[in-house]
């Protein structure tokens, strides 16, 4: 470890760049590249750290360019020696799920598959189907990611009739079950009807289905089945019996045609442009295909192999001893073949073969595989072109200088001025950046109930939005990550000469390119100009300034919808400072209705049990006010 943080990169002091080659030794191990700032850029793993380290800075220029941007950003270089190739493996890949350093994220986690989350962490675990992959708790487990969303959404719904599983993120009632459980679907986990450790038992049993050992569990139950039934337990065989006919009926028309049918395998192919590759892994037990799981990755990151090798490696590096293959087909020889093949071998406890098939049926998997990712790959440069199509358009249109990088739009939501809410979305690249959405509760006290205001909310919108520019003067704007390339307005005129005489006071208007967008003849408007832009709604640029409008709007519903019903939810007992929920229930057990609660005098409201004499007062001052 180094004592002090450098202030300038390697490539600027050679002097000390060699010394410190110099000091690495050849052997097995891991090492960490670092800026100037003492953050984790890369993070890699060698048999000779040496040799590998330095040829980083060697013909810097024939690196590909994510590797060249690095380079120039490293200021000092670390290392751990491991005693074999393998511990350096497993190393690697542990710090790398601590510290995920940014060069190493060679997966774009671009919300394009779906995963299935199982939540560990917590006393009666949640399964579900989500697109986001945190790894905020160590302990949740993801698979994934799927292709076939209409199929893992069917499996999950099949799961989840066959097993009785927790069904609700939160309890619908506080003192008894719903439905669900009066019909078998849960077993009653929000009144702790069971135990979390027989309710862990049978979210195992669930989640051997997406291990792909859907066969195993098919043989565990038929035992205990047998067993039930010696039992006299009809009911219970009768049950188990049902949950193996269902999970025999998933993947019927899913046999793959290969000589040995007892072994576990999993065969890997891509397709790649001068952008991005899409990677097909398909997973194959017992003759019969399990899963079909995808991955994009950044084409430039290195060669076909290597971007295998990274994706395994990210693959594996997660999954349970019992979920590895017994077999990996590759479509081309890996970098680090053997490598990864003994650390694979070493995590399962029995070998584990990695083959690139030239002949025969191995070989025409791998063609299948490789059709997929094809077919995949086509469908992303479509989508992609399509998206920069758009952007020209309305780039065209709008006569910007570029193409817009970053588009915000803004939606107000209300019913007649009540709970009135905005919202702000944000497209990046034409695409929705959903960690930029913002929700805004409006605090103008003359938008009411009965009474809205669409054009000062947008403008109070707006204005709390951009003040911070005006506020600190020295912030950057234009080039900033945070600064939008175009501003949309939902709305006419009206509500875009409200924004720009708030955005006047804030001094932005000059810098900033803004339009709106009018509802019922999808029309658009920009400041200054009386008559909206002559347009043909079904060009691309008009489509995307529709598909943010719509994205604007929906978010800004789902929010007055929640702020609306947590309204309703509210009990006028909740103002009332010291007045808890237990409280509650035993004033409204004991007077039935806040109505009579209201009309109590305060020696009444002292004959309930926990309520003393100082807060029956303020319970009697709250409903008569001086």
């Amino acid at each position: 470890m180094t004592d002090a943080v450098s202030t300038t990169t390697l490539l600027k002091d050679r002097d000390r760049l060699e010394a410190r080659l110099r000091e690495i030794p050849p052997e097995p191990g891991v090492y960490f590249m670092r800026d100037v700032n003492d953050d984790i850029l890369y993070i890699g793993k060698s048999k000779k750290l040496r040799n590998r380290v330095r040829s980083y800075f060697r013909q810097i220029q024939d690196h590909p360019p994510r590797i060249e941007l690095m380079v120039h950003q490293v200021a000092d270089i670390e290392f751990i020696v491991t005693d074999t190739e393998a511990e350096a493996l497993a190393l690697e890949a542990n710090l790398i799920k601590q510290h995920q350093p940014h060069f190493n994220v060679l997966l774009k986690d671009d919300k394009k598959y779906p995963y299935l989350c199982v939540t560990w962490s917590q006393t009666y675990p949640r399964i579900f189907i989500t697109r986001k992959r945190r790894l905020g708790n160590a302990q949740d487990k993801y698979y994934g990611p799927y292709v076939d969303v209409w199929q893992l959404r069917q499996t999950l719904r099949l799961v989840k009739r066959l097993f009785p599983l927790r069904q609700r993120r939160k309890p619908l009632f506080k003192d008894r079950p719903c439905l669900n459980y009066e019909i078998g679907r849960c077993p009653g986990v929000c009144q702790a009807l069971i135990t979390p450790e027989a309710y862990r038992q049978i979210l195992q049993k669930v989640v051997m289905i997406f291990q792909g050992r859907t066969s195993e569990l098919i043989n565990t139950l038929s035992q205990q089945m047998e067993q039930a039934a010696e039992d006299l337990n009809f009911e219970l065989a009768a049950r188990l019996r049902d949950q193996i006919k269902g999970l025999q009926g998933l993947g019927v028309d899913q046999k793959v045609a290969l000589p040995d049918d007892t072994v576990s395998r999993d065969a890997i192919a891509l397709a790649a442009d001068d952008q991005v590759a899409c990677v097909q892994l398909f997973q194959i037990r017992s003759g019969r295909l399990v899963g079909r799981l995808g991955f994009m990755a950044d084409a430039q990151s290195g060669s076909l192999g290597m971007i295998l090798q990274h994706v395994l490696e990210a693959h594996y590096g997660s999954a349970d001893p019992v979920e590895l293959p017994l077999e990996v087909l590759v479509q081309t020889e890996l970098p680090e073949t053997e490598l990864l093949a003994s650390y694979l071998s070493q995590c399962k406890g029995r070998k584990v073969s990695i083959v690139c098939p030239q002949r025969q049926v191995k070989a025409e998997l791998i063609e299948m595989v490789e059709r997929n990712a094809q077919y995949e790959l086509a469908r992303t440069q479509k989508s992609r072109d399509h998206t920069l199509n758009s952007l020209q358009d309305l780039a065209n249109l709008l006569d910007l200088p570029d193409l817009p990088h970053r588009i915000e739009c803004y939606d107000i939501s209300h019913i007649q001025g009540s709970d009135a809410v905005a919202s702000r979305a944000v497209f990046i690249d034409g695409l929705p950046a959903k960690q930029h959405y913002r929700r805004y509760k409006i605090r103008n006290p003359n938008v009411r109930s009965g009474h809205s205001d669409d054009f000062a909310s947008l403008a109070e919108v707006l204005y709390r939005r951009f003040r911070q520019y005006h506020e600190s003067p020295e912030q950057p704007r234009q080039g900033s990550s945070d600064w939008p390339d175009l501003v949309v307005i939902d709305g006419g005129k009206g509500q875009l000469s409200a924004v720009i005489s708030s955005l006047a006071e804030v001094e932005v208007v000059e810098d900033l390119h803004i339009i709106s967008l009018a509802k019922q003849r999808e029309e658009i408007f920009q400041p200054g100009e009386s008559q909206p832009l002559p347009t043909d709604p079904e060009q691309p640029g008009i489509q995307l300034i529709r598909r943010l409008r719509d994205e604007a709007h929906r978010f800004a519903i789902s929010f007055h919808r929640k702020k609306r019903l947590d309204r309703m939810r509210r009990s006028r007992l909740d103002d009332i400072p010291g007045l808890g929920h237990h409280r509650q229930k035993e004033l409204l057990a004991a007077f039935r209705s806040i109505d009579y609660i209201r009309e109590a005098n305060p020696e009444q409201l002292r004959s309930v049990p926990t309520i003393g004499p100082q807060l029956a007062q303020k319970i009697y001052d709250y409903f008569h006010p001086a």
